[in-house]
């Protein structure tokens, strides 16, 4: 087992086999790592990410980086692929409902994944192991962040449980449709298409709902792929691979909810399958409130947890609060009470951060502060800047920029003047 490559290292190997355009092989890894450190410790990094990733990745670069800084902890597992190179495009080529890989069995699914049936026995956590695992063994690194009244745990999958959920969410649920008023995490949708419908509304209405991915256990899951065609073998694997179970050691210093949602299978907020499981299983609850908006000259969307309903001053924001109320119940959801808002036109009505009273637009307050962040990135550097430890503090701020620039590309323009002229290495 090779030693432990630091973080810049592993950047710096991953940046040259990027630069060099090369082919997920060894000789090829070898070669680009060749670039940074000797040639034995080159081809001992690549023989071990091509025993442990025998394909390339959906995200190579990325993907290359948290390998070689996980490689410590991963013990070599050859994966066999099928003698014949073909078989695995047969596998992707051949399509179920919803334009789904087909994955007839276990097998199939192994060969999709790129495991062997013993890992995925163990990623899927058939045996319960890691409930009580220490960090080393677990899939999942965790992370608590403050919010109002408490504390949110998000539960990022590790490198090679991460890459499996890519393939899943690449090949299985991207062509399952969300339904129209779903605008999180889908593609073409933002907090933007979700405040537009309800610009310059007399009343709006915000409900959000309550541990939206934590309260989705692994029988929802399952029933996504089963809709898919698969059998209730492959089904329940795909389900379990994209569900945890929390570790009892993470639990402490969390509400009596929370331990509850947690202890079962649930959706990992920080997985990258999540989002879109939760938006498919929340279709039910879109459609019926479409409906309901439908038929009484109302707007409504959702935006992940966050529900808007508006429309003019003879909305009656009683009765749709309780009927959302009873939907959402029924749907195997629930509503937020404290975080319930009604705005009329006089009041600044707000979604998803967008100020919708007239158009949807970013608060005056959150472009004036980011525009005296990049003065003082340009002062002081921008590392005496991050203050909250983004781990890339760069690409936080071009986040912000591309937020505020979905509304207006005159501020997105200035503030991205002033990043350009920011040293970042500082």
């Amino acid at each position: 087992m090779s030693g432990a490559v630091p973080a810049d290292l592993a950047r710096e190997l991953a940046y040259s086999f990027e630069l060099l355009d090369a082919e997920w092989s060894r000789s090829d890894l070898a070669e680009a790592f060749a670039e940074v450190v000797e040639p034995e410790r080159a081809e001992e990094l690549a023989r071990r990410v091509t025993d442990l990733m025998p394909s390339e990745p959906l995200d190579p670069a990325g993907t290359l980086r948290r390998l070689l800084a996980e490689l410590p902890k991963l013990a070599t597992i050859v994966v066999p692929l099928p003698s014949d190179v073909d078989e695995l495009p047969e596998i992707e080529a051949a399509r179920l409902r919803f334009g789904a890989a087909a994955i007839p069995d276990l097998p199939a699914l192994c060969a999709l994944l790129n495991v062997t049936p013993d890992e995925l026995d163990w990623f899927a956590d058939h045996g319960n192991w890691l409930r009580r695992a220490t960090e080393p063994l677990s899939h999942y690194r965790y992370r608590r962040l403050p919010k109002t009244n408490g504390v949110r745990l998000v539960e990022a999958p590790k490198v090679r449980l991460r890459e499996i959920q890519r393939r899943i969410l690449r090949h299985v649920l991207s062509g399952i449709p969300a339904h129209p008023a779903c605008h999180g995490f889908e593609k073409g949708r933002s907090a933007m298409t979700f405040a537009a419908p309800h610009a310059g509304a007399e009343l709006v209405l915000r409900v959000d709902l309550r541990d939206f991915f934590t309260s989705i256990g692994v029988a929802r899951v399952r029933a996504v792929f089963a809709a898919c065609g698969y059998s209730p073998a492959v089904a329940q694997v795909l389900a379990d691979l994209c569900t945890t179970a929390t570790p009892v050691t993470e639990l402490s210093a969390l509400d009596y909810r929370q331990r509850n949602l947690l202890r079962a299978r649930h959706l990992p907020q920080g997985a990258p399958t999540s989002p879109r499981l939760a938006n498919l299983i929340a279709h039910g609850l879109d459609r019926r409130l479409t409906g309901y908006a439908t038929q009484h000259g109302l707007a409504y969307t959702r935006y992940a947890d966050d529900l808007a309903i508006s429309g003019k001053s003879d909305l009656n924001p009683h009765r749709t609060l309780w009927l959302a109320t009873k939907v959402a119940k029924s749907e195997g959801f629930s509503i937020h009470p404290g975080k319930t808002r009604l705005r009329g036109p006089h009041q600044r009505q707000v979604l998803a951060g967008l100020v919708v009273n007239n158009r949807p637009a970013v608060p005056r307050d959150r472009y004036d502060a980011l525009r005296a962040l990049l003065h003082n990135c340009l002062r002081t550097g921008p590392a005496a800047q991050n203050r909250d430890g983004h781990n890339d503090f760069r690409a936080h701020v071009y986040g912000l920029i591309a937020w505020i620039g979905e509304t207006s590309p005159a501020r997105r323009d200035r503030l991205l003047t002033m990043a350009d002229q920011i040293d970042w290495s500082k």
